[in-house]
C-alpha cells in the first residue's frame, strides 16, 4: 500500500512539473477571463467521447493559428499593393455539420484600410469566394491617423458571408440554407448531407502601405468536442484546470501538513517536557484553539477580508496544530521519564539539548506520519472553502471548479466531464497520502519493529 502511495504521489509531482514548465503561465492568471478562452466552446465533452460506435461522430472544435497555415506574401506590381496570404487546411470527416466557423485576425494598418479576402476550397474541388471586405477605417477615417493594432472577428453568420454564399446556390441539387453558411459550406452538391474531405481556407490581406501587417489570423471551426476533458459553461479548457489544481493542491496539503506537524511537535514536546504550570498553561493556550470553530472563523474572516491562497495556507496552520500538539505532549511525557533522558538531566544537559537529542527523535516516525495523514485534510478543507465559494477566485482549484459546476447545475445538464475529474483527483490525492500514513504509521508501530527483527 505504501508503495501504491508513492507512486500516486510521484505521478502527482510529475505533473505538478509538467504544468509548471510546459502549460503557458497566461492560462493560469487568465482563468477567470473571459476573453482569453472566447476560441474555445462552451459545455464541449472530451474529444475522447467521439469514437462513433454509439453513434455519429460529433465535430471537433479546430483551432488554425498562423504556425500551421501556408503563409505567403508578395508584392501585386500592377496594382502597387502588398498581399499576405494564409491558407489552412483541415480534414473535416465527421457525421454532423459544425456548429459555426470564425476568422479571427489582428492587422495593423494606418490611413487606408486594408481588404479581407476568403476563400474555401471544398473536397469536391469548388472554390467558394465568402468574403471580400474592407476593414474598419482606422482613427474614424482620419487621413493622418497613425499605425495601429485593429482585433476583431468575422463570424459565419456574418451578412457579408450570406450574401456571398447566396450566389453558389444554383449549383446544388437542392435548396441549400444560405443563413447557415456553416451548413450550406460543409453540405454535398446531390443530397443535403455532410461532405467529408479536406477544406482549405484561404485567407488574403491586401495591404495599401509598405507599414501594414498582419499580426495574428486564426480560423476556428465550431464543434461539440474539444480536448481531453472538455470545457465548461465558460468555454475554460478542464484539462488546463485540472493541471494547474495539481500544484496548488499539493502546496497547500504539504505546506500546510508540514507546518502544522512541525509546529505541534515543538509545543507538544515543549509542553510535556517542562511539566507543572508550563504544561498546564500552554494546554488551555491548546484546548481554546481545539474548541474554535474553524469553519465558521474562515467563513466571517473570508467574508470580511477575502481569502487567496497565502491566507488560506496561514489560517489553516493556525487552527490546524492543537490536535497534533496534545498527542505529541502525551508521548514527551512518557519519554521524560526514560533513564537515559533522566541520566541526561543528572549530567547536566541543558533541556533543549535533552528535547533535540532524547525526545525529538523518538517522534519522528510519529511526525512523518502525522504530515502524511494531515496532507489530504489540507487538501480537503480548501476544497471545502472553494465549494462554499470562499477561496481564492482568481486561480483555478480542483474545488473551485466543483463550485462553479455545482452553481451551473451540470449535473443536471448531463455535464459530468465537469464533475467527475476534479472530485476524481481530490479523491486520488487524498489516498495517496493516507496509503502513505498508514504505511509509515504499521512501520513505525513499536510492536510491528519487534516482529520485523524476529526475522
Amino acid at each position: 500500500m505504501g508503495l501504491t502511495g508513492v507512486f500516486i504521489f510521484v505521478v502527482l509531482l510529475c505533473i505538478s512539473v509538467y504544468t509548471v514548465t510546459s502549460v503557458p503561465l497566461t492560462s493560469f492568471r487568465e482563468w477567470n477571463s473571459p476573453s482569453y478562452w472566447v476560441d474555445y466552446p462552451a459545455s464541449a465533452a472530451p474529444s475522447w467521447t467521439n469514437i462513433g460506435i454509439f453513434g455519429p461522430r460529433s465535430p471537433v472544435h479546430t483551432i488554425l493559428d498562423s504556425e500551421s497555415a501556408d503563409r505567403k506574401v508578395f508584392v501585386d506590381s500592377y496594382r502597387g499593393i502588398n498581399i499576405d496570404s494564409y491558407s489552412f487546411a483541415t480534414n473535416f470527416d465527421y457525421d454532423s455539420y459544425p456548429t459555426d466557423f470564425m476568422i479571427p485576425y489582428s492587422v495593423t494598418y494606418g490611413a487606408i484600410p486594408p481588404v479581407v479576402e476568403i476563400n474555401v476550397t471544398r473536397p469536391d474541388g469548388h472554390d467558394f469566394r465568402i468574403f471580400y471586405s474592407s476593414l474598419p477605417p482606422n482613427a474614424g477615417g482620419d487621413t493622418t491617423a497613425e499605425q495601429s493594432e485593429t482585433s476583431s472577428r468575422i463570424f459565419s453568420t456574418d451578412k457579408d458571408i450570406t450574401k456571398n454564399l447566396r450566389q453558389y446556390s444554383s449549383i446544388f441539387d437542392y435548396s441549400p440554407d444560405v443563413t447557415r453558411p456553416q451548413i450550406m459550406l460543409f453540405s454535398d452538391l446531390e443530397e443535403q448531407r455532410v461532405l467529408k474531405g479536406e477544406y482549405i481556407f484561404k485567407i488574403a490581406f491586401y495591404l495599401f502601405d509598405s507599414k501594414d501587417r498582419v499580426d495574428e489570423v486564426r480560423v476556428i471551426i465550431g464543434g461539440t468536442v474539444y480536448g481531453f476533458l472538455g470545457t465548461d459553461a465558460f468555454r475554460r479548457d478542464l484539462a488546463i484546470g485540472i493541471l494547474w489544481g495539481t500544484p496548488v493542491a499539493l502546496f497547500i496539503g504539504l505546506s500546510v501538513a508540514v507546518a502544522t506537524s512541525v509546529i505541534a511537535m515543538i509545543y507538544g514536546v515543549t509542553a510535556g517536557y517542562k511539566g507543572g504550570r508550563t504544561d498546564e498553561a500552554m494546554m488551555r493556550i491548546n484546548d481554546f484553539f481545539i474548541s474554535l470553530p474553524v469553519l465558521i472563523l474562515l467563513i466571517l474572516i473570508s467574508v470580511r477580508y477575502g481569502l487567496n491562497i497565502f491566507y488560506i495556507v496561514i489560517l489553516l496552520i493556525l487552527f490546524g496544530w492543537a490536535g497534533g500538539a496534545r498527542l505529541m505532549r502525551s508521548l514527551a511525557l512518557q519519554i521524560k521519564n526514560f533513564q537515559y533522558v533522566e541520566a541526561s538531566k543528572m549530567m547536566g544537559e541543558s533541556d533543549f539539548r535533552i528535547i533535540l537529542r532524547h525526545i525529538v527523535p523518538q517522534l519522528l516516525p510519529l511526525t512523518f506520519a502525522s504530515i502524511a495523514y494531515a496532507v489530504p485534510g489540507a487538501i480537503l478543507a480548501e476544497a471545502g472553502l472553494s465549494f462554499l465559494g470562499l477561496s481564492d477566485l482568481s486561480i483555478p482549484t480542483w474545488g473551485r471548479i466543483l463550485n462553479e459546476a455545482n452553481s451551473a447545475s451540470a449535473f443536471t445538464l448531463g455535464l459530468w466531464w465537469w464533475i467527475i475529474p476534479p472530485g476524481l483527483m481530490i479523491g486520488i490525492t487524498g489516498l495517496s497520502f493516507a496509503l502513505i500514513g498508514y504505511t509509515l504509521e504499521y512501520l513505525t508501530n513499536p510492536r510491528r519493529a519487534t516482529q520485523l527483527k524476529r526475522y
